[in-house]
């Protein structure tokens, strides 16, 4: 029996996570989960000063998405309504792990699997990658005051970060379909035929309500 499709995108900042499951809700008609960005508090002081803030602002992200994952599990996929997300609950380790010192990661990993473990877990995850050039210029580009400050250094290394957390992530969980895009090949926000063709991609996960199981695809 097929599950309720749970999509989400995943990928370094300025990849294109957001207009992409903008554009699959618009086309699946899916309810669209957003990540809460823009209000988090520490997040400029974050970027100015990581050691400083990284366990304020990481706590901020996990205690919100825990929120609004437990609204998705509540009042969407309990009564059958598909949704697609800008963002998988794992990233949090990503950054988490990056940023915080040993000590506050031990303690930041307790509460993590404490919130997650009875969270619903997407049954197709939407893996973007790109060069630091284009995820610097997309970032430039939309021109968020909050995000001026980031390094390239440290984009740099969030995108082998999440090469290493997405391929973990495939090991360990073998029956989730991860579809992975190159966006220095794929402008699916400017280009019809890009989107088209991530659309058809996805389309062939998505049947009837329902998500296929296993393997996974690469461009």
């Amino acid at each position: 029996m097929g599950e309720t499709p749970f999509i989400t995108v995943e990928g370094p900042i300025g990849v294109g996570k957001t207009s992409l499951a903008k554009a699959i809700s618009d086309h699946f008609q899916f309810a669209l989960l957003k990540e809460i960005v823009d209000e988090n508090p520490f997040l400029g002081k974050f970027y100015e000063n990581i050691e400083e803030w990284s366990f304020q602002t990481e706590m901020f992200f996990l205690c919100n998405r825990y929120k609004q994952l437990s609204d998705i599990k509540n009042y969407y996929l309990s009564v059958n309504k598909p949704v697609v997300a800008d963002y998988h609950i794992f990233k949090n380790l990503i950054f988490a792990q990056r940023t915080l010192s040993t000590q506050e990661y031990e303690k930041y990993l307790k509460i993590y699997h404490l919130l997650t473990e009875d969270m619903p877990r997407p049954n197709v995850i939407i893996y973007l990658h790109a060069s630091l050039d284009t995820l610097l210029t997309r970032i430039k580009l939309r021109g968020r005051e909050i995000e001026k400050n980031i390094s390239p250094l440290y984009l740099e290394q969030l995108s082998i970060d999440y090469e290493h957390a997405i391929n973990s992530f495939e090991q360990e969980h073998p029956n989730i379909p991860i579809l992975r895009f190159n966006g220095d090949q794929l402008d699916f926000v400017n280009n019809q035929d890009d989107l088209s063709y991530i659309i058809n991609t996805l389309s062939k996960y998505v049947t009837k309500g329902a998500c296929n199981h296993g393997s996974s695809h690469e461009v």
